[in-house]
């Protein structure tokens, strides 16, 4: 979701864009969930929270969240398997996914590249690249948005 801001500055009129949405964090450590949980929510977005794999994709089917913050080692699904049931439907797979870590080899970079990750984080989570990263993908997620909705409208009238 988008808000739009005008100021009326003299004769200047701008317009400033305030991202918020939907985040779904999945993290199997309650203060890790609870962390992020605060920081986001204090920035006004909406979080919905899991604390599994398995969870976290019935949670995303339920609250069709705008984002994903996934751990990566967490149990009965792990972040890069989440990662690639989301990616690999075709209504979802324009959903940002970020995957958060404590590895930082190599390998599991490529392991998140290939099930479809659009970015990393590494922890120690450092607040303003967190926000950063979030408003990036969102502000990209809702203009692909825009797009599909441009597409809808276009096959109707044809």
């Amino acid at each position: 979701m988008r808000t739009f801001v005008f100021h009326n500055w003299g004769a200047d009129l701008r317009l400033h864009e305030t991202i918020t949405g939907t985040i779904l964090v999945a993290d199997d450590h309650p203060a890790n969930r609870e962390f992020l949980e605060e920081l986001l929510t204090s920035e006004g977005f909406k979080v919905v929270s899991a604390p599994d794999g398995a969870v976290a994709l019935q949670e995303f089917a339920r609250a069709q969240p705008d984002i994903l913050l996934l751990d990566v080692m967490m149990p009965h699904l792990n972040g890069f398997e989440v990662c690639e049931k989301i990616k690999s439907n075709k209504e979802s797979w324009l959903t940002p996914v970020i995957l958060v870590t404590a590895l930082s080899d190599k390998e599991d970079r490529v392991a998140g590249i290939k099930a479809g990750a659009d970015d990393f984080l590494t922890r120690p989570i450092d607040r303003g690249e967190l926000l950063a990263r979030v408003r990036s993908l969102l502000k990209l997620k809702a203009h692909t948005d825009e797009l599909e909705r441009a597409e809808l409208v276009l096959f109707a009238l044809a």
